[in-house]
């Protein structure tokens, strides 16, 4: 009696497996048979915006900006430098996906300006290396 209820116990538990390993996807094989394509826009991309750009812009204006963090000034605050100037940006650690840079690497900053009395910084929603 005691077989035929752990059976019963692991069967039904690999049964209700199946259906939430299946939903974490990944490669399977040597080549991925999966042809299917996501739809989407195919056209040009959002253009970039300087620095001297984003700081005349309006509050919660979106904002793409590529350049270089420099250095981090504070918890989640870094300072970021292109071409035309400097400006803070807020990069909340569950933004960076993994992500690990450098001052030396160009990085693509997707985001929000968020303007205060006397300040105006970039609040990041997605970071990148372009």
């Amino acid at each position: 009696m005691k077989k035929h209820i752990l059976a019963l116990l692991l069967s039904t538990a690999a049964i209700t497996a199946a259906p939430a390993m299946a939903q974490n996807g990944g490669f399977t094989g040597p080549a991925n048979t999966n042809s299917q394509q996501q739809g989407g826009f195919n056209g040009p991309d959002v253009a970039t915006t300087t620095v001297e750009q984003a700081k005349s812009m309006r509050d919660d204006s979106w904002v793409v900006l590529e350049g270089n963090l420099v250095r981090k000034v504070g918890d989640e605050l870094y300072e970021f430098r292109d071409r035309s100037g400097t400006i803070n940006v807020e990069i909340d650690d569950k933004d960076w996906r993994g992500l690990t840079v450098n001052p030396q690497d160009k990085v693509r900053l997707e985001g929000e300006v968020d303007k205060d009395w006397n300040s105006v910084e970039i609040d990041v929603k997605r970071i990148t290396k372009p």
